[in-house]
């Protein structure tokens, strides 16, 4: 991955290509900004710049022997911390569990989600997290000279993901680091770390991209027609994960579609039973999925609203061909009356999932409380 080939965050790029130039790289750097502007990928192409051995002023050279090692991400001064689930093997389950996993997900496409990393580890029930294990792991291996390059880069993704314990574990290093050591640190939520983390380091805010780089570059690297990349652009709105989901054939929304229409029509026409079993076979979900398909119902929910209040100049801008059919006719029933109730109770069983919750139970009270809020 080099700079080149990152759609937009050029101002990004530009300060992140100064700071080598001018010698002035913070040993701990937090990339924060949404889902899908593409931080995970700037975090690779400047740990790749940084340790590329004929770099330019402008990008890494893409052909020295570190670069090489770069292309199968198997440099030997580049370490990733990612969240996991615990393996019952009797053994400490960390990053590099799964780092074969890993290499080959990032090597197919650099924009993910922590749904899609999930699905790749073939996680069934069970949340991703960060262990207390993993900061012995990133301890013992920063405490190591470096093989071949200047810099040791450490690059964790979601550090939100670590319990307090293991952030506690990793203040000191992150403060004092090994000489010649770069942390990067990848948020989506750096309001969930500790502020004594954030206090450590040097934040760089990565914003959305623009709709027009994300259809150029959907024009570019997936040959896809400039009507539909733009179409595509404007649904996806910066986030180009959910543009890339949107341009492949397996689609999660189109899915998630199904399954949001069916829970609100067998609400409105109160069929209990079809209820119950709409629960059941959506609690035998993953919990990533479970939490997915919620954030696009609450998607769903607030398109729905603008269009009842005709707030939008196009009002179908942001909904795929699919939704638009669907919310032309269904859009009436999401108003001022029910909005602020269904949006609570979305965000409630979110919030539910996320702590653990009996998934059955929790589907099933979220589809009888929608039952009564649709109508």
């Amino acid at each position: 991955m080099n700079f080149s080939q990152i759609p937009g965050q050029k101002a990004v790029i530009d300060r992140l290509r100064s700071s080598v130039a001018e010698n002035r790289v913070s040993h701990a750097l937090l990339f924060n900004g949404p889902e899908g502007s593409g931080k995970f990928a700037i975090a690779l192409a400047f740990a790749r710049y940084i340790s590329c051995e004929k770099r330019t002023s402008e990008d890494a050279c893409g052909v020295c022997p570190s670069c090489a090692k770069y292309n199968k991400l198997i440099h030997p001064d580049l370490h990733f911390v990612f969240p996991v689930i615990k393996k019952k093997t009797g053994t400490e389950t960390v990053s590099d569990t799964f780092i074969a996993q890993w290499r080959e997900m990032v090597l197919r496409s650099p924009y993910f989600s922590l749904s899609t990393w999930t699905e790749a580890m073939e996680v069934a029930n069970e949340q991703a997290m960060i262990p207390v294990a993993e900061a012995a792991e990133i301890i013992k291996k920063l405490s190591l000279k470096s093989f071949e390059s200047d810099f040791k880069i450490m690059i964790i993704w979601l550090p939100e993901k670590m319990n307090p314990e293991t952030a506690n574990k990793l203040l000191k290093i992150i403060e004092e680091p090994p000489e010649r050591t770069l942390f990067i640190l990848v948020s989506e939520e750096d309001d969930r770390l500790l502020p004594t983390i954030t206090s450590r380091c040097q934040h760089i805010r990565i914003p959305a991209i623009s709709g027009e780089d994300m259809s150029r570059y959907l024009e570019k690297e997936l040959g896809m027609g400039q009507t539909r990349a733009e179409e595509i652009a404007s649904i996806a709105n910066g986030n180009l994960v959910r543009a890339m989901e949107l341009a492949r054939e397996d689609d999660n929304s189109v899915v998630y579609l199904d399954r949001f229409t069916r829970l609100m029509r067998t609400a409105y026409s109160r069929d209990i039973q079809s209820l119950v079993s709409w629960s059941e076979e959506t609690a035998t979900l993953g919990r990533e999925r479970q939490k997915s398909f919620l954030s696009y119902s609450l998607r769903m929910i607030r398109e729905n609203f603008v269009l009842n209040l005709g707030g939008r100049e196009n009002n179908f801008a942001y909904l795929t061909q699919a939704e638009s059919d669907f919310s032309l006719k269904f859009h009436p029933f999401i108003n001022e009356n029910n909005i602020h109730a269904l949006d609570r109770e979305f965000n409630l069983a979110y919030a539910h999932i996320e702590s653990n919750g009996n998934t059955k139970m929790i589907f099933l009270d979220l589809a009888l409380r929608t039952m009564r809020l649709i109508r």
